[in-house]
């Protein structure tokens, strides 16, 4: 009825006749024709925001122009100061600034390429970001000698500069030389050099990892335990036998849930030797390419050049944490491991254990012991219940005020912006959009992008921060509520926690501001304040996300360990090296017989190289920020203010260790991780 009413309004208009319609048609004509001006006036911008939204395709080019020629200036001017005139004022002043001002220029043509509905503009905004990259590239490896001369000469006459500002000259200073400006020109060719081949390798890993053309065949009774849907998906041979390819979407659901044992052997042998022989090739070249890197940089290894500038420092330091962690947790997970091991013998009689069997049985456990349907799980969890239950926390704990704003320019009619207030002083502290439901062309993870970096400019103005917030969260259609899975709403959590870090941010220095943080630091304020919340998840929730933490805990230790080892070691029998370690790591139990999995282990290839350790590091950190300061629960904002102004506040500016010593009055330590693992082990 409500609906036919709304309807009887829209066409009210046709119930006139005559002049009276006409007259009536005039009218709605103007009203309208003022409203679309109004509505078109209320499309602005973000005050302070200077990321600019819904550029077309040539604008973005135009742009991505724009920045280099400026950029290109800036350094000119900076590279022909004379080193006895070199001061702060006419050296790092303008670069600094040059950072602050163009970062939001820069993610203005690159992020289109995440949520743009158009492929023009995605195309566009990744030949953007390849422009504007290579310009960065050659800034600081080949063209720009001459500003890292000025840079050096301006420290040597040793003006005055507070911690922060020195900070930040030394990271200058650190790029360039990292990048090899400190040597000949015959050296940095070299490095070019080394750099491309490395890049070229790390490609073809990835690509000879990813091809999804291979499959296994099996017969409906080989496969017993899969659910009939699963079947239904796969593709059959000519004999009419299932496909089962060696995807990760394919090989994880039959090594859960399938009750064949040589089944699950079968595709554990496959799936951990994608790749084969040529990626193990080739990942032995890329790390002899690597060690060759880091001593053309003066260093002793890879893995030492890698760890340097991260909270960790030396490779040396990252074993001795691994170490620890590995036998810390041996009496637990050696627990775990016999649990799997009993349930084997009931179902399978004496058949020894493998590591086939560890997905299977895992899951077995957690059906017999937890009491969790996931599918009726999710609706407990709305995304219009659980958006603003996750912005009430945030606020409570920080002390923050979110408002959403109306009429503002956006990309997408999905798309909301949030002004972010300080509670008690009602200062505004940056924005947030967000833009959570899935479509064409969109990227398709959870992730957060940092538009605009908070910094303080010479004239005293602060530049705020602006955050985006990318995720695939299925959208509320009609009367059907958009529902999410438990991960999925772990996720939102956690990424949101880089959101609040971001706009919290009051480094003076847009180079320490938001995200662009040592790495090893980055998660951990994101992971200390998204542990579960009690009182909204039952107890068998709780048990099932630290179930057999340990053991898997062991299995990322085992990787991690490996990464480091070849990256840190020449001429390392990679092989030989997994053999050896994997009984050690893993408590006796021994890597799969005709497995290869240097050959398929893509975070030693690219993005993670020498650095792997890097998420148990804010993990087992962020575990001694909770217990210690948050023993009661998130919900104490006094606590929570504490973290945000010294710890999210001062974001790069400091040394990581600094920051958390001074957080927790002490030095770090891994005894809460370690006993936060032994409570809820299985």
């Amino acid at each position: 009825m409500e609906r036919e009413k709304k309807k009887d309004r829209r066409y009210n208009l046709l119930a006139f006749s005559g002049s009276a319609a006409l007259v009536a048609l005039a009218v709605s004509l103007a009203i309208s024709a003022v409203n679309a001006h109004t509505r078109k006036r209320k499309r602005r911008a973000l005050a302070g925001s200077n990321v600019r939204v819904n550029l077309s395709a040539p604008e973005i080019l135009q742009l991505a122009n724009s920045i280099i020629s400026k950029s290109k200036a800036v350094h000119d001017a900076v590279g022909s100061v004379p080193l006895d005139k070199a001061t702060f004022a006419n050296v790092v002043l303008p670069l600094a600034e040059l950072e602050a001002q163009q970062f939001p220029l820069v993610q203005s043509c690159i992020f289109p390429k995440l949520v743009s509905t158009s492929e023009e503009v995605r195309k566009a905004s990744a030949e953007a970001e390849q422009r504007i990259d290579a310009h960065i590239l050659m800034c600081r490896i080949s063209q720009r000698e001459d500003v890292y001369r000025v840079l050096k000469a301006f420290v040597a006459r040793g003006e005055w500069m507070n911690p922060e500002a020195n900070r930040y000259v030394q990271c200058l200073i650190r790029d360039f030389e990292w990048n090899g400006l400190n040597l000949t020109s015959t050296k940095r060719e070299e490095v070019q050099r080394l750099r491309s081949q490395i890049y070229d390798l790390s490609v073809l890993y990835v690509r000879n990892m990813s091809d999804d053309s291979n499959f296994l065949l099996f017969s409906e009774t080989e496969l017993v335990g899969l659910p009939p849907e699963f079947l239904q998906s796969l593709d059959k041979a000519e004999n009419g036998k299932f496909k089962v390819y060696l995807r990760r979407c394919h090989a994880i659901p039959v090594l859960e849930l399938c009750k064949i044992g040589k089944t699950r052997r079968t595709v554990a042998v496959a799936y951990g030797k994608r790749g084969g022989e040529g990626n193990l090739s080739v990942l032995k070249s890329l790390i002899q390419l690597r060690h060759k890197l880091a001593r053309l940089l003066s260093y002793s290894n890879y893995a030492d050049y890698a760890v340097a500038p991260r909270m960790a420092k030396s490779s040396s330091k990252v074993f001795e944490f691994l170490e620890d962690i590995s036998v810390s947790f041996n009496e637990i997970a050696a627990r775990e491991l016999d649990v799997l091991k009993d349930l084997k013998w009931k179902e399978e009689g004496q058949l020894p254990f493998g590591n086939e069997d560890l997905l299977y049985y895992m899951k077995r456990v957690e059906e017999q012991h937890l009491d969790l349907d996931f599918g009726a799980l999710k609706q407990y969890f709305p995304i219009n219940l659980v958006l603003p239950g996750i912005f009430k926390i945030f606020q409570d704990l920080f002390g923050l005020r979110f408002e959403e704003i109306a009429d503002i320019e956006v990309w997408h009619s999905d798309v909301h912006a949030f002004s972010v207030f300080d509670l008690s002083s009602s200062e505004l502290l940056g924005y947030f959009y967000l833009d959570v439901h899935p479509r064409e062309g969109k990227y398709g993870h959870t992730c957060v992008v940092a538009l605009q970096n908070g910094s303080l400019s010479s004239n005293g103005a602060r530049q705020i921060p602006v955050a985006l917030l990318i995720s695939q969260c299925q959208k509320e259609i009609d009367d059907h509520p958009g529902l999410l899975r438990f991960p999925e709403v772990v996720n939102l959590f956690h990424e949101f926690g880089h959101v609040v870090q971001h706009i919290c941010n009051r480094a003076s220095f847009a180079r320490f501001s938001g995200l662009r943080l040592d790495p090893d630091f980055l998660e951990i304020p994101a992971q200390d304040i998204t542990k579960p919340i009690e009182d909204r998840m039952c107890e068998s929730l709780k048990r099932w996300r630290s179930s057999f933490s340990a053991l898997k805990l062991k299995q990322e230790i085992l990787y991690c360990l490996f990464d480091q080892i070849i990256h840190s070691t020449e001429d390392v029998d990679m092989v030989k090296l997994l053999r050896d370690l994997h009984p050690k790591v893993m408590l006796g139990l021994p890597m799969l017989e005709g497995t290869n999995p240097a050959s398929c282990f893509p975070r030693s290839a690219v993005g993670y190289e020498a650095t792997c350790y890097g998420r148990i590091w804010s993990e087992v950190f962020a575990a001694d920020i909770f217990a210690s300061k948050f023993p009661g629960g998130l919900l104490n904002q006094y606590i929570g203010m504490q973290f945000r102004k010294k710890v999210l506040a001062l974001g790069g500016s400091k040394d990581p260790i600094d920051v958390l010593s001074d957080f927790l009055g002490r030095e770090p330590s891994i005894q809460a991780f370690i006993e936060s693992k032994a409570q809820s082990s299985v």
